[in-house]
């Protein structure tokens, strides 16, 4: 039992850590809202973007990982938010907090015994909670390097 608390623990711990790189909390802190929905020369993508793209993703990993009447969605389109620029002055804010949210539940269910990490998801092919897991910090890892990249093309990183 204590071997797979700790499996658990690490699991949970790889959703946010910073051990090998930064973390995404670190990544989008003080980046200055005129910066926020600008593409540096040669990338597709703005800070938005990508903050958005990890919000999206990641709660449909845990979506999938919920519910047995997901249905998947369009790609990319369900998955990228239109514009370079947040909609409105809050919504920076209130995606990160949505990002941390459903973090904070992939961890609940990461870190619940009763959920056998070896399972199959419900609505899934064959995917299990732990490789939905594994998805969801692999995901989020990529795109916050993506993100210091674009702050330090913006000249927005100090770190």
């Amino acid at each position: 039992m204590t071997n797979t608390r700790t499996i658990r623990q690490h699991l949970a711990r790889a959703l946010s850590w910073s051990d090998a790189h930064v973390s995404f909390d670190d990544a989008v802190a003080g980046l200055p809202p005129a910066a926020r929905g600008k593409a540096p020369k040669g990338l597709p993508y703005s800070p938005w973007q990508l903050v958005e793209h990890i919000r999206l993703c990641q709660a449909d990993i845990l979506e999938f990982c919920l519910s047995a009447r997901y249905e998947e969605k369009e790609w990319p389109k369900a998955y990228w938010p239109a514009s370079a620029a947040p909609p409105t002055a809050r919504a920076w804010s209130a995606s990160i907090a949505r990002v941390r949210r459903d973090r904070r539940a992939l961890e609940r269910l990461v870190l619940d015994e009763r959920r056998d990490l070896l399972a199959r998801v419900p609505a899934g092919s064959g995917q299990t909670n732990l490789r939905e897991i594994v998805l969801a910090a692999d995901h989020t890892a990529y795109h916050v390097g993506q993100l210091v990249t674009v702050r330090r093309l913006l000249g927005h990183w100090t770190a």
